[in-house]
């Protein structure tokens, strides 16, 4: 059986529901060699995991999602083998998510002038883990919590996903700049679940300006995504990845989808940490 990897999950550090330990311990159960934390802008989860999967023996590969908009709606970039002890490269990861503060401060102005009863200070003093870093789902628990929807997915779908009625996006670092910061942090760039962006022309854009990966298995891409972001990988020399994209539970179900559904085998893992190398000289 080919050693596997999930190399997408988020923890309390941004917007999932486990502590980064819990994370680990999944994976370990999962039978899984090696896991990947990439909270949203932000490597605050990675050092406790580091220590959890030394114990269970399951390695721990550094990684952070920054947040970035093109062509007017949110793209994320996986950073892998990033330095997240590095003091510069966290505080430029500060600066990201000042921008998330702003982005969130917009949301919930807009629901407000849509009659929604919502304010920054619950959303806020509902989020407690390692760093306050709040996302959209904490936003879609404060109107579950309010009755104003029953679940996530109708919030995103109503409010906060792209098309939604209070969806909004502040200026924000464009992809090419989320691509060059990774590598010039000495980490690998992975375009992250590029089937939701419905815009493959702007994947084709960000392959050819110097993706090293691409995330094919994900459980918001479709079959045909799948092969034809495979093919498009092989053909650019491209590592291809995946990873479930966890959060954690929201009610009885996991978000995105279950720790280690969706992987990667370790020859990707591999060929991640050489890109890395190389580029930390």
């Amino acid at each position: 059986m080919l050693l596997q990897a999930d190399l997408h999950t988020h923890t309390k550090a941004s917007d999932g529901t486990c502590e980064p330990a819990e994370n680990v311990r999944l994976a370990k159960e999962a039978g899984l060699a090696a896991l990947a934390i990439t909270d949203h802008d932000t490597v605050a989860g990675v050092a406790e995991a580091i220590e959890a999967g030394a114990r269970l023996g399951v390695e721990i590969i550094p990684g952070v999602e920054v947040s970035s908009v093109g062509n007017g709606q949110d793209i994320h970039v996986l950073g892998y083998f990033v330095p997240y002890e590095d003091q510069a490269f966290q505080e430029r990861l500060v600066g990201l998510r000042e921008t998330r503060h702003q982005r969130n401060e917009l949301l919930i102005a807009r629901l407000q002038e849509l009659g929604i009863s919502i304010t920054l200070e619950n959303v806020y003093r509902r989020k407690q883990g390692t760093d306050k870093n709040i996302g959209r789902p904490h936003i879609a628990e404060e109107l579950i919590e309010l009755g104003v929807v029953a679940t996530i997915e109708e919030a995103f779908d109503k409010y906060l996903g792209k098309g939604g009625a209070a969806y909004v996006n502040p200026p924000r670092i464009s992809p090419q700049e989320a691509i060059t910061l990774i590598k010039e942090a000495g980490g690998a760039a992975v375009l992250a679940h590029p089937g939701l962006y419905d815009d493959d022309e702007l994947v084709r854009e960000l392959i050819v300006f110097g993706l090293d990966g691409i995330e094919v298995n994900h459980p918001d891409n479709d079959e045909l995504q799948k092969l034809r972001y495979s093919k498009w990988a092989q053909e650019h020399g491209l590592v291809v990845t995946g990873g479930s994209d966890f959060h954690g539970w929201r009610g009885e179900e996991p978000f995105h989808a279950m720790l280690g559904s969706h992987t990667a085998p370790t020859e990707a893992v591999e060929q991640l940490r050489e890109i890395a190398r190389r580029r930390k000289g």
